[in-house]
């Protein structure tokens, strides 16, 4: 069985994810107290800020392109994936009373993503082709 989306889905999907991760590169690369809080609590202030806003940046961009979707798609669950378990490990659902909105934030770009991927599966696969040298 194979789904089916239309354009439309997949831009509404492509757009949530890169929002969101869009909009907190401003506390992250301003040193907002919440987000130096978290990567603190983490012990990869300021490193570990500043990079995993970078690559959120990035994937944000790549998702954004047809053709770069898929890896925008990969590199955004895996860093979501990051996001989610440090939020059941050492942060909690909640962290410092947002009522869970981040951790909903990367459970809403996680998801989105890994549709993404499964829909731009086969452009992952010729990337890997192509610079593998595959035919």
């Amino acid at each position: 069985m194979t789904l089916s989306f239309s354009n439309i889905s997949l831009w509404v999907l492509r757009i949530v994810a890169a929002l969101i991760m869009l909009q907190t590169l401003f506390f992250k690369f301003t040193a907002a107290e919440e987000s130096v809080y978290i990567f603190s609590t983490l012990g990869m202030e300021p490193w570990g800020r500043i990079g995993t806003g970078t690559l959120e940046l990035i994937a944000s961009v790549l998702i954004l392109f047809p053709k770069t979707t898929a890896l925008g798609a990969l590199l955004a669950v895996g860093l979501m994936a990051g996001a989610i378990w440090f939020h059941l490990t050492k942060l909690g659902l909640e962290v410092r009373g947002d009522g869970g909105q981040l951790f909903l934030y990367a459970l809403l770009v996680f998801i989105s993503s890994a549709i993404l991927l499964f829909v731009y599966r086969n452009d992952l696969i010729n990337y890997a082709k192509n610079i593998l040298n595959i035919k």
